[in-house]
C-alpha cells in the first residue's frame, strides 16, 4: 500500500542548503578575512541559486531551501527570489554553526536568531528545520516542538518519514530523513584546510540513481540534499538535470516540498510511540 498521494510509488524532495558564506565563516571565523575562501559561498548566492531556480522553473518542480538567518539578512534579495519562485524556505540555524551538545545556550541562540531573521527579513515562519551538517543535541526535538515546527530533516535513521515522540509521549515533529550519500557536499566541496577528492558527475549520478531505484522499490522518501555553491556550478547543474531526467522516467514519483511531505504524513498516518522504540536520542 502506497504511503503517498494518488498512489505514488515514492516521494522525492529536492532540497538545497543555501549556506552562502556561512558555511565558511562557521568553520573558521578567520575566514572573514579570506575573500578567496568566502568567494565559494558568494558564488552560491550570486550564481548558484539563480541557476537552481532556473532549472526548477524549467521543469516546473518545487524546491525546499534551508536558509541560515545570516543569509536571510545579508543575501535578502536572493532569498526573496526563492519565495517568488513558489519554493519553501526552512530554518538552518543562524551562522551555520554546528551544534555542540555541551553548550545548549548556544544551540538556543542559533535557533532564536535564525527564526528572528527569517521572520524579520523574509516574513517567513518556517515549518521545517535542518541542522547544519546534521549535528544535533538531545534538546533539538523539544526545541522544535515548542516553536511550532512541523518537521525536522536532520537525522539518518530511516528512508521513511516518522513521528518523533516528545518526552511526555505526545507526537512531535515529523522527521524527513536524509543521508550523506544523497548530499552533494561530500562529492563537491573542497578546501585547503580539509582537502578531499572532487568527484565526476558520472560517479555521483550512479550513486544517486542506485539509491533512487532502491528507495523507489521500497516506496520510501528520496530526500536529496544539495548546496547552491556546489550543485549550482555549470557542469553540476547538468548533473541535476540528468538526475531529474532519470527520475521522470519512472511512474508515480511525487515531487514535493518538505512541508507537503510532513503534512501528508501527519494527516494520513496514525501516531504510535512504539514505532520509535529504537531512537537515536539515548541517555548514557
Amino acid at each position: 500500500m502506497s504511503h503517498w498521494p494518488n498512489g505514488a510509488h515514492c516521494a522525492l524532495t529536492l532540497t538545497f542548503d543555501f549556506d552562502a558564506e556561512t558555511n565558511w565563516l562557521s568553520r573558521d571565523p578567520a575566514n572573514a578575512r579570506r575573500p578567496g575562501t568566502l568567494s565559494q559561498g558568494t558564488y552560491g548566492a550570486r550564481e548558484g541559486v539563480p541557476n537552481v531556480l532556473a532549472l526548477l522553473a524549467e521543469r516546473q518542480l518545487p524546491g525546499t531551501f534551508f536558509v541560515p538567518g545570516w543569509v536571510a539578512e545579508n543575501r535578502t534579495v536572493v532569498a526573496e527570489a526563492i519565495l517568488k519562485g513558489g519554493h519553501e524556505i526552512g530554518h538552518h540555524g543562524y551562522l551555520h554553526k554546528w551544534v555542540d551538545p555541551e553548550f545548549p545556550d548556544q544551540e538556543l541562540e542559533e535557533m532564536e536568531r535564525g527564526l528572528d531573521a527569517l521572520h524579520t527579513r523574509l516574513g517567513v515562519r518556517p515549518s521545517g528545520y535542518r541542522s547544519p551538517a546534521g549535528e544535533t543535541s538531545v534538546n533539538l526535538i523539544s526545541l522544535l516542538a515548542e516553536r511550532g515546527f512541523t518537521y525536522d530533516s536532520s537525522l539518518m535513521d530511516s528512508v521513511n518519514p516518522y513521528f518523533h515522540v516528545l518526552p511526555d509521549g505526545r507526537p512531535g515533529p515529523v522527521e524527513l530523513p536524509w543521508h550523506w550519500s544523497l548530499d552533494d557536499a561530500p562529492y563537491l566541496f573542497f578546501s585547503l584546510a580539509g582537502p578531499r577528492p572532487i568527484f565526476t558527475n558520472d560517479h555521483i549520478l550512479t550513486i544517486w540513481q542506485d539509491e533512487f531505484r532502491a528507495i523507489y522499490r521500497q516506496g520510501g522518501l528520496f530526500n536529496l540534499v544539495m548546496h547552491p555553491q556546489g550543485i549550482g556550478r555549470p557542469s553540476r547543474i547538468e548533473l541535476l538535470r540528468r538526475f531529474i531526467d532519470f527520475v521522470q522516467g519512472f511512474d508515480g514519483v511525487w515531487f514535493a516540498k518538505g512541508a507537503e511531505v510532513a503534512d501528508h504524513w501527519r494527516d494520513t498516518k496514525t501516531f504510535d510511540p512504539a514505532d520509535r522504540a529504537i531512537s537515536p536520542f539515548i541517555t548514557l
